[in-house]
């Protein structure tokens, strides 16, 4: 016991010394102009980047198998739900026989990267890049190459979908305690997620969906349809009537 009340004072002490990331204040972004109307497009989903672990006390990420092949199972089935409900044909992307999967792994790496970038250099006002600072500005992208990928012959926009959480250890939940008493903002968790549209034609990300604080626990199921409905919310060409999830029969 002596020694866990140590390691969380220890903690906290460093905590202190460490800024706290600003949380973004604006979750969607549209390319200006871009419309999308219901029945006129193809798009892909790709296979969705899902990771799932543990917070340790230092706020460490570490890896669960069981957790996250759980959240997999949980959000393909909430998103296949939701693909007839978005006003166009989605389809699910299916990896050509010999390619190569680390192509695929690149791009999904560069997409997390630039979603990480317009949440911290364009949805929070206070850190906006000059270039992005003109009312109604979202200019973000890919790459044309995109395109290219094997298995997206025919299709106009690839969707990709990101989500990622840290469920805080006990440890870490302790140090959250210890460190309000010390007035020193500590998370216990993270629950991350990015949903976005690339115009295959451009290589430009025409709409994106990203929050650093998502809902629903992604290890059940109701929790991963909670997670799907928000990063689904305001998906383009989708009619405002429909549902993101099919309501269970009884």
């Amino acid at each position: 016991m002596r020694r866990l009340v140590c390691a969380v004072i220890a903690a906290v002490v460093s905590a202190m010394l460490v800024a706290v990331p600003v949380q973004a204040q604006e979750k969607t972004g549209v390319k200006p102009g871009f419309e999308l109307r219901p029945g006129t497009a193809r798009i892909v989903l790709l296979r969705p980047s899902i990771k799932v672990g543990a917070q340790s006390t230092a706020g460490m990420f570490e890896p669960n198998a069981d957790w996250t092949a759980q959240a997999r199972e949980n959000i393909d089935a909430a998103l296949a739900q939701a693909q007839n409900s978005l006003g166009n044909t989605v389809t699910d992307y299916v990896e050509p026989v010999n390619a190569d999967p680390a192509i695929l792994s690149e791009y999904q790496a560069l997409f997390d990267a630039v979603a990480q970038s317009v949440i911290e250099y364009q949805f929070f006002p206070g850190n906006r890049l000059p270039t992005k600072k003109r009312d109604g500005q979202f200019e973000w992208g890919l790459g044309g190459d995109v395109a290219k990928l094997p298995g997206l012959a025919g299709a106009d926009y690839a969707l990709f979908v990101t989500t990622e959480d840290h469920f805080g250890s006990t440890g870490r939940k302790v140090l959250q305690i210890f460190a309000a008493l010390a007035r020193v903002p500590v998370t216990a968790g993270v629950h991350k997620g990015f949903a976005g549209l690339v115009d295959l034609r451009t290589g430009e990300l025409v709409w994106l969906n990203a929050d650093m604080q998502m809902g629903g626990d992604v290890r059940e199921s109701d929790g991963a349809q909670k997670r799907v409905r928000q990063l689904l919310e305001g998906f383009p060409g989708k009619p405002a009537a429909a549902p993101v999830t099919v309501a269970s029969a009884h």
